[in-house]
């Protein structure tokens, strides 16, 4: 099962927004059946094994085996991915960075997530089918600023070390070098949103 799989067809999107393919995709984080499913959810037999044979269709459920049961065939099945996520692309155009004039805007920095999203889920897709792990880096921390100066003043700082970094390992030519982008975001939270 690979971790995550990117959703940028719109028709898929709105597929997997069925609340009943849902409930078939949580249940198949384990290995089952139509008719297992249709017992845990409660739901007629045949009514799962039509959603269970969409999802496959789609490419988001795969066969694990078939079981001879009764004399009937059982195929037993899992979803492919752990985490499903929609693309930017899925609703509308995706935002364009480059288009937002305002850089401290949080349009600005909804763009940038949605570019991120979109490159890192290309990027995982191709690194799976390959064998391959995707090298990333990424942190998330929480910082308490007193002031608006003080906001200002880390800001600064922050922009400084960032700039003297890239500089000292970037490297245009190297035959084997592979380019990464670094985005560096900082946004306000609620209070109910913190350690979350």
């Amino acid at each position: 099962m690979v971790s995550v799989h990117l959703v940028n067809d719109p028709r898929q999107a709105a597929m997997l927004a069925a609340p009943l393919r849902q409930q078939i995709l949580e249940a198949l984080s384990e290995p089952g059946s139509a008719s297992t499913m249709a017992r845990t959810l409660g739901l007629p037999r045949q009514k799962v094994a039509y959603h269970v044979r969409q999802l496959e269709e789609h490419g988001f459920v795969e066969l694990v085996r078939e079981e001879k049961r009764r004399g009937c065939t059982e195929r037993i099945v899992r979803r492919k991915a752990e985490y499903l996520v929609a693309s930017p692309r899925v609703l509308a155009p995706g935002m364009d960075p480059k288009k937002l004039k305002d850089k401290f805007s949080s349009s600005y920095l909804i763009a940038l997530a949605s570019r991120m999203a979109q490159e890192v889920g290309e990027a995982q897709t191709i690194a799976e089918k390959a064998g391959k792990p995707l090298p990333t880096l990424s942190t998330d921390v929480e910082i308490r600023l007193r002031s608006a100066q003080e906001r200002e003043a880390f800001g600064a700082e922050l922009l400084e070390a960032i700039t003297r970094l890239a500089a000292k390992y970037h490297d245009e030519t190297h035959p084997d070098g592979r380019t990464y982008r670094l985005v560096v975001a900082a946004h306000p939270i609620r209070a109910s949103r913190r350690k979350a």
